[in-house]
């Protein structure tokens, strides 16, 4: 499965915008956000990529009931708290935003998930922690970096890919 992974938005609207363009030439069949929207106005920007999407709260979401309203006004969207788990056939897949520092270290270096997908540093990444995947697809916003990014995660493959948008 093509999954698209985002983070750390920040109301930047004209990059939302790109990301989702993006992701919908790659044809993604989920995405996965690793929080910070920051405020409403931004959820209905991601509805656009015409999949399921998954998100969860980081630590610049101040409205959490007005983030969830906002999400639950569509169909293929839903936001889970600050932890995620989501399996995909026999695949095991954490979301989070990261800024728990003690939390992402005990999810990366559990060995109970194939990927773990973390936001908050704004800094793209991707590396192995023994049989995991963890991914950082970086800031979209491009507001700490200077560089706006996405990920494209193919499970089937184990290969993940960090695209400038």
């Amino acid at each position: 499965m093509l999954i698209g992974l985002m983070s750390d938005t920040h109301d930047n609207l004209p990059m939302v915008d790109r990301a989702v363009r993006k992701l919908g030439e790659h044809r993604v069949e989920l995405v996965l956000h690793a929080g910070d929207y920051v405020a409403g106005f931004v959820v209905p920007k991601l509805k656009d990529v015409k999949c399921r999407f998954i998100g969860v709260f980081g630590n610049n979401d101040g409205d959490h009931e007005l983030l969830k309203n906002r999400f639950s006004e569509y169909s293929n969207m839903e936001i889970r708290d600050v932890f995620a788990t989501i399996p995909i056939g026999r695949t095991k897949i954490a979301l989070l935003h990261g800024s728990n520092k003690e939390l992402l270290d005990a999810v990366t270096k559990g060995g109970n998930f194939d990927f773990v997908v973390h936001g908050h540093s704004h800094t793209s990444e991707i590396r192995k922690e023994g049989k995991t995947l963890i991914v950082n697809p970086g800031e979209v916003c491009g507001y700490l970096t200077g560089k706006s990014t996405i990920c494209l995660l193919e499970t089937n493959t184990r290969q993940a890919k960090i695209i400038d948008i």
